[in-house]
């Protein structure tokens, strides 16, 4: 098999910030590039309601219009999409020649290099019964389901930025939110304190946790237990809604690649995996912080490691301390 019948140089999992970051500069380089989106796990940017803190959009932006405009500046320079769940990623050789063959659903696409973007699905709470409420009452998107609570009364479990900013779109549809964190102050930027902890809609529980959902055909209660005084109580509620962090969605992959104890991607500073080809960034790193703009970056540093690999292994020169924007 030669070179330049391979069908692409690389294959990027995921399409949130990171892998269309990847995507852009990848195409750019001229590298012919195929972006794998899932069916089943969006980017945490398109179900953030409104995202303040990604520079040159001083009023805020929605997620999904942020990502709208990531998506179409890419394929505006040539990125390829496909559809699909991955299944499997496997090594393959041919003469001299080492690709990456990813199984998408039913369909097989090989590269020379892949960038694993694929991002984290919300965690959840793992108690009785809330999977047989999903979509009767538990939710973990505000954006997609807030509406449907109108004028009900909910609760919110968690005290980080996610919960913190989909608390506040909920407002705009509830009657009431009752906030459930399991310690004792919010872990959410500052600015987001502020604006919660007087908002008149929203009340809270600290230093609890649910323990059980409630109800016949959709969620009626939560019982609540304080972690301090074992004390248990119920709370009334239509809803409830659960931003208690992320799970890395790296199943597929983790046995390819090192990941830490969590399933978290570990890379060096360039976005380079324990594999020569592979390479990572976004929610599915081991990193400090998840946010769209760190995601960019990863994506970029991802993509130009990429083309530096595949570049050496086409015999091309590459200048590795390229810098222009």
């Amino acid at each position: 098999m030669k070179l330049d019948s391979l069908l692409y140089d690389v294959i990027i999992v995921g399409g949130g910030p990171a892998g269309l970051t990847a995507g852009l500069y990848a195409t750019r380089a001229r590298l012919k590039s195929l972006l794998i989106e899932s069916y089943f796990v969006p980017s945490q940017a398109v179900t953030t309601t409104l995202i303040e803190n990604y520079p040159g959009f001083s009023e805020g932006i929605s997620g999904f219009e942020l990502i709208d405009r990531f998506r179409k500046q890419a394929k505006g320079f040539g990125l390829e999409f496909a559809v699909g769940e991955v299944r499997k990623v496997a090594f393959r050789k041919s003469k001299d020649i080492k690709i990456w063959e990813v199984v998408v659903d039913e369909q097989k696409y090989h590269s020379l290099a892949l960038i694993i973007a694929s991002g984290a699905m919300p965690k959840r709470l793992g108690i009785e019964r809330e999977a047989e409420f999903q979509g009767k009452g538990v939710s973990y998107c505000a954006i997609c389901d807030g509406a449907f609570f109108k004028d009900k009364d909910i609760v919110v479990v968690g005290g980080g930025d996610a919960a913190v900013e989909e608390t506040l779109f909920l407002t705009k549809f509830v009657r009431k939110v009752t906030v459930i964190h399991r310690r004792d102050k919010l872990r959410a930027t500052k600015i987001l304190q502020e604006r919660i902890l007087t908002h008149k809609k929203v009340e809270f529980i600290w230093n609890a946790q649910v323990m059980e959902i409630l109800g016949s055909q959709k969620v009626e209660a939560v019982k609540v237990k304080d972690i301090n005084t074992k004390q248990e109580l119920e709370i009334l509620c239509q809803g409830v809604f659960v931003f208690i962090g992320l799970m890395p969605n790296t199943n597929f992959i983790k046995e390819v690649v090192k990941v830490d104890e969590e399933g978290y991607i570990i890379t060096d500073e360039n976005m380079k995996t324990s594999r020569e080809s592979i390479f990572s960034g976004g929610d599915c790193r081991k990193k400090l912080l998840r946010q769209v703009v760190t995601a960019c970056g990863d994506g970029a540093l991802a993509a130009f490691s990429a083309q530096n690999y595949v570049e050496r292994l086409k015999g091309i020169a590459s200048n590795s301390n390229y810098s222009s924007y």
